[in-house]
C-alpha cells in the first residue's frame, strides 16, 4: 500500500458522520430562502459572530506570496497529486494553511520559523532556496525531519521536526475536508439501516395496513442504496 493509501485508510476510520435526511414530502423553499443559502454555502450554520470573524481573517493577510509559494511545494510532497483527484494545492491547502495561522496564532512562530528553516538548510545544502531546489533535494531535506523517536515527546523535540509535523497535520486535515479530499474517501455520510416498516402483526392490532403505493416506494430493499429524489412539486421520485 502506498503513502496516499495508507493516509486514506487511517482517515476513513476517523471521518466525522455526516447526514443524509429523507423525509416525507419537503415543503418547496422560496427564492429567497434559496439564495440565503446560495450566498452562504460557504459558512454554513455559522453564527453572526463567526461569520464576522471569518470575515475579518479572510480579509488579513499572514504569509507573504515566497511563504505560500514554499507551502505549495511542500504540502503537494507530503499530500501528492493523482490524475483522478489533485493534489494539496488542487485542495486549497495553503490558504487553509493561511487561515489556520490567523485563526490559531500560536502556530504562526512554529510556521514562519519553519519556513525559515527549509530556505536556510536548503542554501546551506543546495546553494537555492527550497521551492526551487530539485524534488531530489527537497525530500532529502524532509527525511532529515520527517522521521524521529516516537518515545519523545513532541515538544521534546527539534524545532524543525515539530514545524515539519505540523505541517503534515495541517496538509492531511486540509485536503481531507475539502470537496476532492472527501471525494477521494468515497464518504457520502450516513446511511439508513434496513427497516423493513412496522411488523404485519403490530399493524394488524390496531387495524392498519399500508399503502401498497406507498410501499413499494419507502419500504423497498432492492433500493436502499439509493438516495432519494423529488421532483420541483415536492413528489417522491425515487
Amino acid at each position: 500500500m502506498d503513502r496516499r493509501k495508507s493516509i486514506k485508510s487511517i482517515l476513513l476510520g476517523t471521518v466525522a458522520g455526516g447526514l443524509v435526511v429523507h423525509g416525507c414530502k419537503p415543503e418547496a423553499a422560496s427564492t429567497e430562502e434559496l439564495a440565503a443559502v446560495k450566498s452562504d454555502e460557504n459558512h454554513f450554520g455559522r453564527t453572526p459572530e463567526e461569520k464576522e470573524l471569518i470575515e475579518k481573517l479572510n480579509s488579513e493577510q499572514f504569509f507573504n506570496e515566497h511563504e505560500l509559494g514554499t507551502i505549495a511545494v511542500l504540502c503537494n510532497l507530503i499530500m501528492p497529486p493523482n490524475d483522478k483527484f489533485g493534489g494539496a494545492t488542487d485542495a486549497g491547502v495553503p490558504d487553509f494553511i493561511e487561515f489556520m495561522a490567523k485563526d490559531v496564532p500560536k502556530l504562526q512562530t512554529d510556521l514562519r520559523g519553519g519556513l525559515m528553516w527549509l530556505d536556510h538548510k536548503s542554501n546551506t545544502d543546495f546553494g537555492t532556496e527550497f521551492k526551487s531546489a530539485s524534488e531530489e533535494q527537497q525530500k532529502q531535506i524532509m527525511d532529515s525531519i520527517a522521521f524521529y523517536d516516537s518515545e519523545i515527546p513532541m515538544d521534546k523535540q527539534p524545532l524543525e521536526i515539530q514545524f515539519f509535523s505540523l505541517m503534515r497535520n495541517l496538509t492531511l486535515t486540509g485536503y481531507y475536508t475539502s470537496k476532492i479530499g472527501i471525494e477521494e474517501l468515497g464518504y457520502k455520510g450516513n446511511m439508513p439501516n434496513v427497516w423493513d416498516g412496522v411488523p404485519e402483526d403490530v399493524l394488524e392490532q390496531h387495524g392498519l395496513a399500508y399503502d401498497e403505493e406507498w410501499l413499494a416506494k419507502c419500504v423497498d430493499q432492492s433500493k436502499r442504496g439509493i438516495i432519494a429524489e423529488w421532483d420541483n412539486e415536492g413528489n417522491l421520485l425515487t
